[in-house]
């Protein structure tokens, strides 16, 4: 059985226009429609399966533009995989035409790897870095493994990406790893690994997938102005799920 949709937000600042203004709204059943006219304030969707999820935020992006709250470019959505953004731009662009190219839509990893282009200097690299696979980043790391002389047996290369991985989803640089962390593994040389591999990676002028987002934390920790720039950018943040 599906789950009815609700949502949970505050009473819109004004009447919603009347739905004859905007065809699209004719297609939506009313907490639907609810959804995307509420245009004030945080709003959440819960919601699930085949309820229409992604047709509230499509909608909810053209109604945005179509009511004139924000240019395309000011809005920034956000999903989990490449070709749900691709499905998402095609939904608004069939509502708003060719404005929806302007939008920026895309997986987490897609728009910070945008973000970072424009501010590569920041981290390290040149604007036109390669993102390493999880191929190319194990045959990286074991190269640095046998120059320093750890053992590829006890200590596998893909165990070792994994705790480096999982450093860098805590948005831990190698200067915040503590030593009592890092002793126990690789023979207390895991941490000395990770800055061989971070420093490489610059050499190369390349960053893995965890790169892309503490790269984007450290940028806007670092630099106010550069986050302050892209809190004034965008008016309205959406994320699919």
């Amino acid at each position: 059985m599906l789950q009815p949709m609700s949502i949970v937000a505050p009473a819109p600042a004004a009447p919603a226009p009347p739905a004859s203004n905007f065809p699209y709204l004719a297609t939506l059943n009313p907490a639907q429609a609810a959804a995307v006219q509420t245009l004030d304030g945080p709003l959440l969707v819960l919601a699930g399966a085949g309820t229409g999820k992604t047709r509230v935020l499509t909608t909810r992006l053209a109604h945005l533009i179509h009511t004139r709250r924000a240019w395309p470019s000011q809005i920034l959505a956000v999903t989990f995989t490449n070709k749900a953004a691709r499905e998402m731009r095609e939904r608004v662009g069939a509502l708003v035409g060719p404005m929806a190219q302007d939008l920026w839509i895309g997986t987490f990893h897609a728009l910070a790897a945008r973000i970072l282009r424009r501010h590569a200097e920041l981290a390290g690299l040149k604007p036109n870095f390669t993102i390493l696979d999880t191929d190319d980043q194990l045959r990286l790391l074991k190269q640095l493994m046998q120059a320093d002389g750890i053992d590829d047996k006890r200590w596998p290369a893909r165990v070792l990406l994994g705790v480096i991985e999982r450093w860098k989803d805590r948005g831990l640089t190698p200067d915040k790893v503590s030593t009592d962390e890092a002793d126990e593994l690789a023979g207390g040389r895991a941490l000395a690994l990770y800055r061989a591999y971070q420093e490489r990676l610059r050499t190369v002028n390349a960053c893995d997938f965890g790169d892309l987002m503490l790269h984007n934390v450290n940028l806007f920790t670092a630099h106010a102005e550069i986050l302050e720039s892209y809190q004034k950018r965008f008016h309205y943040l959406l994320v699919d799920e």
